[in-house]
């Protein structure tokens, strides 16, 4: 199994610890997405158990533009503990948009988790990586995510269809923060 390119770098917060996703992780992510209300918004093979876990073990090994992958995270008080991830990669794997993205274990949700999560993760794609803007495809009816991405400052932008389903885009300018 080919190897993660390039390290990226710890992205922690007063509560919480976002270090690279490793092979580690896979049972974690692998539960998680099991959870029905987890996937709920998000197309995927979540219930072909040898397609599921191909696609994430892919996503672990696979490698990335520099600085730009999945963070796992775990709460700075419990750092065994697998609270989910944000990632910052190319769109639809190719580019040459990065979409942003955040899954949580159920029981971390309303917590402020996710939203400090994408923080961190937004200054490093644009003081750290450079990048002149992010994107998240969210459907219509995930008003937690779609939440986040206000909380973001995100702004919709148009509507995509992504593996077969409809989402709503959101994009983020740096100068949009700059502005701001």
């Amino acid at each position: 199994m080919p190897s993660v390119a390039s390290m990226l770098p710890a992205l922690d917060t007063p509560r919480l610890l976002l270090r690279q996703r490793k092979l580690d992780d896979l049972e974690a992510c692998l539960a998680m997405d099991r959870d029905p209300e987890v996937t709920r918004y998000i197309a995927g093979p979540w219930h072909d158990p040898v397609a599921h876990r191909q696609f994430v073990e892919h996503r672990i090994v696979r490698a990335y533009p520099p600085g730009l992958g999945y963070w796992s995270i775990r709460e700075a008080s419990a750092p065994d503990r697998f609270l989910g991830w944000v990632l910052l990669i190319p769109d639809h794997g190719a580019g040459p948009e990065v979409e942003i993205g955040w899954r949580l274990v159920r029981d971390a949700w309303g917590r402020g988790i996710a939203s400090e999560a994408a923080q961190a993760l937004v200054r490093h794609a644009f003081d750290t990586v450079r990048l002149p803007r992010v994107v998240a495809d969210i459907q219509a009816a995930n008003t937690a995510s779609l939440r986040i991405a206000q909380k973001l400052g995100m702004r919709f932008v148009g509507h995509v269809d992504s593996d077969g389903a409809p989402y709503d885009r959101y994009r983020l300018e740096r100068d949009d923060l700059r502005a701001g």
